[in-house]
């Protein structure tokens, strides 16, 4: 969109269709807000259009404008306060239309770097009564030489469409980072438990080896020499525990990098941090819905935890591939291999559970085939979308 409708109801309804299509591309809240006030300045053909997201402290969470420079926006100064015409859409969720805003007894100036605006249009963006934010449009364009075109009738009536709209995009993507944040939390839980349970282990027998190691300096030098030894290589195995927890932690943005990216350059740690040979094949891979990317980067990651801490494996492989019009994910390992229903049997499900949970919650399916001594292989299909 370059510029307004201005070819009736039609043409402004047709505008408003393309902005609801560019917001709901974006899942990220500051994204959505800029979408919202670009759309909307478009739409009304405005020289400036802003939105504004309410704190519980008089002021303003998130503030975000169009036509206005960095510059411009850094020498007006602080966010504006909850107050005049702002504070009446905010508090009373009404529409308010004005020929000059200036003149209206609410207005109550602005700081010297603020551009001049005349005519306004501002509405509430609520879901249901809960008011979410305020967008405001001023200095509609005109062809007119005289100036003065104003926002009309249905001005408002489009901006309350897209308003609405706004609402539920703003909505949609507060409660995505919001299951963002429990998922982290989740994972930091996990990673927790996991550190706890693998590193401060390895570091109490790291103690309990050194302390035995300099009981036997003086009266068994051999039997110390057995002990640094093994004091070395515990302290090797803690780090390869520390390097594998830290890149789960610190995971390449899917959403920046894609999951091909994401899973060579995990792969590539892995490779570094243990001694198994660790590789990654990708083919003709295409782009996935961003929750089934990070179910078959969460798969990855424990069968290659799996692979790499219980299995013993010399050779680890992570294959990813084009499959219909989703993708394959297959984690393969020479390691020692176990006895999946046994496994079942005896509750040690080392982490089956969760990456059927994973797979199934994206509309994808697991299988794992392994037995003592043949090593394991795990596969994980999504459908794509």
């Amino acid at each position: 969109m370059t510029k307004g409708p201005g070819g009736g109801a039609g043409a402004g309804l047709a505008w408003v269709s393309s902005a609801l299509l560019a917001m709901s591309r974006h899942l990220e809240v500051r994204d959505v807000l800029k979408t919202i006030v670009v759309s909307a300045r478009e739409l009304l053909d405005a020289e400036y259009s802003a939105l504004g997201v309410p704190d519980d402290h008089g002021g303003f969470a998130q503030f975000v404008v169009d036509g206005v420079s960095d510059e411009q926006w850094k020498a007006i100064g602080p966010l504006p306060r909850q107050h005049g015409i702002l504070a009446a859409m905010l508090h009373d969720a009404t529409p308010q239309r004005l020929a000059d805003v200036r003149q209206d007894p609410r207005f109550e100036g602005w700081p010297t770097a603020h551009p001049d605006m005349s005519d306004f249009i501002g509405l509430p963006i609520a879901d249901g009564d809960e008011v979410l934010g305020a967008l405001f449009l001023a200095n509609k364009r005109c062809a007119k030489p005289d100036g003065g075109c104003g926002f009309t009738t249905e001005d408002e009536e489009l901006l309350g469409i897209l308003a609405q709209h706004a609402a539920i995009a703003l909505t949609n993507a507060r409660l995505y980072e919001r299951s963002r944040e429990l998922t982290i939390a989740g994972e930091r839980a996990r990673l927790a438990h996991e550190l706890h349970d693998a590193v401060a282990q390895k570091l109490f027998s790291l103690r309990l080896t050194a302390q035995a190691a300099a009981a036997l300096v003086d009266r068994d030098p051999a039997r110390a020499k057995e002990e640094l030894q093994q004091v070395g290589a515990l302290a090797a195995e803690a780090a390869d525990e520390l390097r594998s927890a830290v890149v789960e932690l610190r995971p390449a943005a899917l959403d920046e990098d894609g999951l091909v990216a994401t899973l060579r350059t995990q792969v590539q740690v892995l490779d570094r941090a243990h001694t198994a040979r660790v590789t990654f094949e990708a083919r003709g891979v295409r782009a996935l819905p961003a929750a089934q990317e990070e179910a078959l980067l969460r798969v990855a990651q424990e069968a290659l935890h799996n692979a790499l801490r219980h299995a013993e494996a010399g050779q680890v492989g992570v294959t990813l591939a084009r499959h219909g019009q989703g993708a394959l994910l297959r984690v393969s390992d020479d390691g020692r291999g176990f006895d999946p229903s046994a496994v079942r049997q005896a509750g040690r499900h080392l982490g089956l559970v969760s990456m059927r949970d994973r797979a199934s919650g994206v509309g994808g399916g697991l299988t794992v085939e392994s037995a003592p001594g043949k090593g394991t292989v795990i596969e994980m299909e999504v459908p794509g979308g």
